[in-house]
């Protein structure tokens, strides 16, 4: 029997050079997007959503974009107007991409800040600070 070797990233490894690349293309570009409202829906043009971050597969099939509306209010409006629109948002994207297939893009909200908020605060409890300064 004879073994296949995986792909590093298919078992959870880090992110090659040209996922980073990619991912990182998408969220400028999507960003831009967002800023100038060249999306052409109301609900989009209203909000004011921050791409944090774009994670792609390893084929660069699937590219995740964690986004998060301004001040942290309407996040599940936020989410349906950009999977309501993620076919122009695709073809747009695309636009700014030298790949052969434009990766089919899903949104789900940032929660990096909640994290370092829930970091900070068990950072700052009484217990953990006496272990610190112990």
């Amino acid at each position: 029997m004879v073994a296949m070797a995986k792909n590093k990233n298919s078992t959870g490894g880090a992110p090659s050079q040209r996922q980073l690349r990619v991912g990182e293309v998408i969220r400028r570009r999507l960003s831009e997007l967002l800023q100038r409202g060249d999306i052409h829906d109301p609900d989009l043009e209203r909000m004011s959503i921050t791409v944090g971050e774009v994670r792609c597969s390893p084929d660069l099939s699937i590219a995740t974009a964690y986004v998060l509306p301004l001040g942290g209010q309407g996040q599940e409006e936020a989410l349906a107007a950009l999977r309501k629109n993620r076919h122009e948002i695709r073809k747009q994207v695309s636009k700014a991409l030298t790949i052969k297939f434009a990766p089919e893009i899903r949104f789900a909200i940032d929660d990096t800040y909640d994290r370092m908020d829930a970091t900070r605060r068990l950072l700052a409890d009484e217990h953990v600070r006496q272990d610190l300064d112990d």
